[in-house]
């Protein structure tokens, strides 16, 4: 016979039931939380690179590449053709004023110039020679000036002669005529050899000149050869230290070729290439950051070469400290071009994160999290990018490359 279940037993049963319901409704919640868990990304704070938001200057700026060079560098070249004979002092070297380098070998320019003198001696033979000869042209016509003369001053006496027989009627007409033009040729005779005289003296002035010039020509040529001789042993002209030399004993140089190179290492410039398709972008003056060593030094644009070559423009900047203690001969530095200047602006180091848009996707650091936000930037350059908006001072922001993250929301540092 069936008993009637109590109202106890029911109750007890059906808050067992909701006990029961209660547990896997809570054993599910559980379940989609571990799951939202997993399905949101996360990452190693190891794997971030942070920086904070700060208040400074952001330079605009062209990356070159620089090498220091001295700012005053004298190049010695070979006053003659010749080889060389020795060389005294090697690259590296401190020289000083006068102090020979390298020595040439002179044999062939003496024998030039011993050549030259000898011509010089036969030019004053020359000269010598035609003195004589001239002097002796000019004797003759001077004598035939004499005796011209002194016919015409017979022809004279004779006239007189004539006209006075003609006036007391001893004479006749036509003598007198036949005296008048014996006179007359004869004058013209004296005249022709007077302007035989001038002609020659002054024909006698230009080829004593002409000779004299080929003489002082020679003599230039003399002394010209004579000097470069007493600098075939190549010296410096100023004090410094010897950045090249050319050390092949017994090669050929020809006259003008360089065989040493001498700067004043107490000061530097710089030497810059860039793309030439930033040419338009360089101005003289322009302000410049050399880099070298994690040393800054800045400086301005002195020049920019006209040419491009191997569409590469090469440009010179002076330095402000042209004598710092980080330059060296030869250093390679990274240079960067000033176009645009941003003073106190809020501004992020640059990193990874930059993709040189002016709106971009960054990560901010907040509560163990790094949030999403859309920032707008401006100009950067190899240290700092700057922000327009979308960012605030001291707002901690990765860095690092989350380009596999942009499109989540968040990302949980673990």
């Amino acid at each position: 016979m069936d008993r009637a279940i109590s109202s106890a037993t029911q109750a007890k049963r059906r808050r067992q039931r909701w006990l029961g319901a209660t547990a896997v409704l809570l054993l599910l919640a559980g379940a989609l939380w571990a799951f939202r868990g997993a399905l949101k990304p996360s990452i190693s704070s190891a794997e971030l690179l942070t920086a904070p938001v700060e208040t400074g200057d952001v330079e605009a700026s062209l990356t070159a590449t620089g090498l220091v060079i001295p700012a005053h560098e004298a190049v010695v070249t070979s006053p003659i053709q010749s080889t060389i004979r020795r060389v005294l002092l090697t690259a590296g070297a401190r020289v000083q004023p006068g102090q020979t380098i390298v020595e040439l070998d002179k044999e062939l320019t003496s024998t030039a110039l011993g050549k030259l003198q000898d011509e010089q001696l036969q030019n004053q033979n020359k000269s010598s020679v035609l003195q004589l000869s001239l002097e002796r042209s000019l004797n003759d016509l001077e004598s035939q000036e004499q005796v011209q003369q002194e016919k015409v001053r017979s022809l004279q006496s004779g006239l007189r002669d004539e006209q006075h027989l003609l006036g007391i009627g001893s004479g006749t007409p036509e003598a007198v005529r036949q005296a008048e033009l014996n006179l007359k040729i004869a004058e013209l005779e004296l005249q022709r050899v007077r302007r035989q005289i001038r002609n020659q003296r002054q024909s006698n002035q230009a080829d004593e000149r002409g000779l004299g010039y080929t003489m002082q020509i020679q003599q230039r040529s003399i002394s010209e050869l004579a000097g470069k001789l007493r600098q075939a042993n190549i010296s410096a002209d100023q004090a410094g230290v010897l950045t090249w030399v050319n050390e092949d004993i017994g090669s050929t140089v020809n006259q003008g070729q360089v065989i040493a190179r001498v700067a004043d290492l107490s000061s530097f410039r710089v030497r810059g290439t860039i793309a030439d398709t930033y040419a338009d972008s360089l101005h003289l003056g322009d302000p410049v950051v050399v880099r070298l060593n994690g040393t800054d030094l800045r400086g301005t644009i002195s020049s920019i070469s006209p040419a491009v070559e191997k569409n590469v423009v090469t440009f010179y900047a002076q330095l402000d400290d042209n004598h710092h203690p980080a330059l060296r001969a030869n250093l390679r530095a990274d240079v960067f071009v000033v176009t645009r200047a941003h003073r106190q602006v809020l501004r992020l180091k640059n990193g990874p994160f930059f993709q040189g848009g002016r709106e971009q996707v960054v990560f901010v650091v907040q509560d163990g999290q790094a949030v999403r936000r859309t920032v707008r930037l401006g100009d950067s350059n190899f240290d700092y990018v700057q922000v327009v908006s979308g960012l605030r001072a001291g707002e901690q922001v990765v860095i690092s490359d989350t380009k596999n993250y942009e499109e989540a929301p968040a990302l949980t540092i673990k």
